[in-house]
């Protein structure tokens, strides 16, 4: 096992981790008690999983240590991390209405479900799938994570739904881009059909 990817299991590791505490912090709020060290430790943890993926990224190209597990492993615990903390931040009241709206989980969740079956597709189809990140993929990516940020530091008393309506124009726009850039990929003849 190489160092890049140990760092990714590390970063694996984590995310039960993180939502553990968040899970438990949110019973503390319920309990109307609560306890501001359980939200600094999942705040902590989950900076900490997502600031190592650079550094596993960065080891794996200053020593050559890119590897297929690599390759699969990272985007896999990079969409774990980020899609368990908007999972649990919807379902688990943060403070008083601050949370993360359901169907934004849902929308988030439907776009990945898009993204994952138009690849599968495409691979049946073509036997290989060209895969590109879109500026708007990343720019979703970004703008979720400020979402849920919003939630989990709570440093403005402003509500998390309008960082999640950025968030949640991103997601679709994304979702469209990736869409039309699978659609491009069809055999002439089955895009027709």
């Amino acid at each position: 096992m190489t160092l890049a990817t140990a760092i990714t299991l590390f970063r694996l590791i984590l995310v039960p981790v993180f939502g553990w505490l968040a899970i438990e912090y949110g019973k503390t709020v319920e309990q109307g008690n609560p306890t501001e060290e359980l939200r600094w430790l999942a705040v902590i943890t989950y900076i900490t999983a997502a600031a190592f993926d650079s550094v596993d990224g960065w080891v794996a190209r200053r020593y050559d240590q890119k590897s297929l597990t690599g390759a699969i492993l990272d985007p896999l615990t990079d969409k774990a991390l980020l899609l368990t903390g908007i999972i649990i931040l919807s379902l688990v009241e943060w403070g008083q209405d601050w949370h993360l709206p359901l169907w934004f989980v849902i929308l988030v969740i439907l776009r990945d479900i898009e993204i994952l079956g138009g690849i599968i597709i495409l691979y049946s189809i073509n036997g290989k799938v060209p895969i590109k990140p879109h500026w708007t993929g990343k720019v979703c990516t970004v703008t979720q994570m400020i979402a849920l940020g919003w939630v989990m530091l709570k440093f403005l008393n402003i509500s998390p739904v309008y960082p999640t309506i950025l968030a949640t124009i991103f997601t679709v726009w994304s979702g469209y881009a990736y869409y039309m850039m699978g659609y491009r990929q069809l055999p002439k003849n089955a895009a027709r059909a």
